[in-house]
């Protein structure tokens, strides 16, 4: 189902963004084997052996996100790693809808949204946004994807016992995630410089991270249930970084 909201050439970058992976392997935890010890853990619990490694992620969630106060939002996403993302939901605002998308597609990023999916709320592209949004989807492929954590586009290298930084190649730019791996193997945090604005003035390099509680599976995929994500990460200034929060309803992978 096409998503409400989009434009016309977002509608074009949905069904790109669902190209079936051709010609996957199987997960061989083998194949990992070589990897900084907390990323072999974390995939090696991530992906259940003989899972084919599919590269499209669609996502389905819910939760609030802050605009101004905590508003309910659902929204669907649709990830790959070489083609971006297109998040798209709807928000309530006193109660009524605002619906758009946020996007990393075409080497490009774009935000726009609209009260009852007419009225202009907030448009916002260009080179900051498309920066800002690189380092988003950087995240997110390794969050949302880690059947495409074990290709040749990630290096990884080790931090300590129970971190290991990716190194994210898009395009031109390499960006660094770190995450952090709990003993049992589950994704416990990530944290990564990201470009952005979050006080509303000059953009510029800020901590951001997410903070992951519980865990869901889906065709041989485990991913993090319960996801709050935020500027300042690991910092005092973290309460006021935060600005979404949400639980993954569903994800499919293809």
């Amino acid at each position: 189902m096409m998503p409400r909201g989009l434009t016309r050439d977002v509608r074009e970058d949905w069904l790109l963004l669902a190209s079936p992976t051709q010609g996957p392997k199987v997960f061989d935890p083998g194949s990992v084997a070589q990897l900084p010890e907390p990323a072999r853990l974390w995939l090696c619990h991530a992906i259940a052996p003989g899972t084919p490694l599919l590269r499209t992620a669609e996502i389905w969630m819910h939760g609030q996100i802050r605009l101004g106060d905590w508003r309910p939002f659902t929204a669907v996403q649709r990830l790959t790693p070489s083609g971006g993302f297109v998040w798209a939901a709807t928000a309530r605002l006193l109660g009524l809808p605002v619906v758009g998308f946020d996007r990393y597609t075409r080497g490009s990023g774009q935000m726009r949204w609209r009260l009852f999916n007419a009225l202009p709320v907030m448009r916002a592209d260009g080179p900051d946004v498309m920066r800002s949004a690189a380092g988003r989807h950087a995240a997110e492929r390794v969050l949302y994807a880690p059947t495409a954590a074990v290709d040749g586009l990630i290096a990884w290298r080790a931090v300590d016992e129970d971190q290991a930084t990716a190194r994210v190649q898009l395009e031109s730019t390499a960006i660094d995630v770190t995450i952090t791996v709990a003993p049992n193997g589950a994704l416990s945090e990530l944290v990564l410089t990201r470009w952005g604005s979050p006080d509303g003035t000059s953009f510029a390099e800020h901590i951001f991270g997410a903070a992951f509680k519980d865990e869901v599976t889906f065709g041989g995929v485990t991913l993090p249930r319960e996801v709050t994500a935020g500027w300042h990460y690991g910092t005092t200034r973290w309460p006021e970084g935060q600005f979404i929060r949400y639980s993954i309803d569903n994800a499919t992978y293809s």
